[in-house]
């Protein structure tokens, strides 16, 4: 994965804003980190706002959002899944939360979990990675992440960890 600068990004295009998710994948160091967590409060929004339903909602409306926003930031910059495209990131948190308690112990673990699925990258986090071209491969290996560390959060809620 490539971070370039982000000089060749066009400020002015929409799509800029929403693969950064606002500019908090421009922030350094571990701008994936930074993605994520400019995403967990607006899935822990949705969560309080509606439950599952709306998150699931939101997630599966912002997953084609992505892949648009994506594929135009990766034109502008002539890079494929630069660091500081993270609106997949975002998508890949708002799965995690679908498995969470309301609890600060649960989501704080959905947000280990989804990240080290996301850069560890167990298969089938990284065949997603290295297998599916485009802003696609980029949207769905962390789809893949969100939906392995929802099962993990799953079974510690089972146990009565989280």
């Amino acid at each position: 994965m490539a971070d370039l600068t982000p000089a060749k990004l066009n400020y002015r295009d929409p799509a800029t804003w929403v693969a950064t998710w606002g500019g908090s994948g421009l922030m350094k160091p571990a701008p994936g980190t930074w993605g994520t967590l400019g995403g967990l409060p607006f899935g822990i929004l949705f969560l309080a706002l509606g439950g599952p339903v709306v998150l699931a909602a939101a997630s599966i409306a912002l997953f084609p959002v992505g892949l648009w926003a994506t594929r135009r930031v990766e034109g502008m910059t002539g890079d494929h899944d630069s660091g500081f495209i993270v609106v997949d990131e975002v998508v890949g948190i708002w799965i995690t939360l679908l498995f969470a308690a309301s609890t600060p112990v649960s989501v704080l673990l959905a947000f280990v979990l989804f990240r080290a699925f996301d850069a560890l990258k167990p298969w089938p986090v990284s065949h997603f990675d290295k297998n599916v071209p485009g802003a696609m491969g980029v949207m769905l290996d962390d789809v893949a992440a969100g939906l392995m560390a929802g099962l993990c959060l799953l079974g510690l809620r089972y146990v009565g960890i989280a």
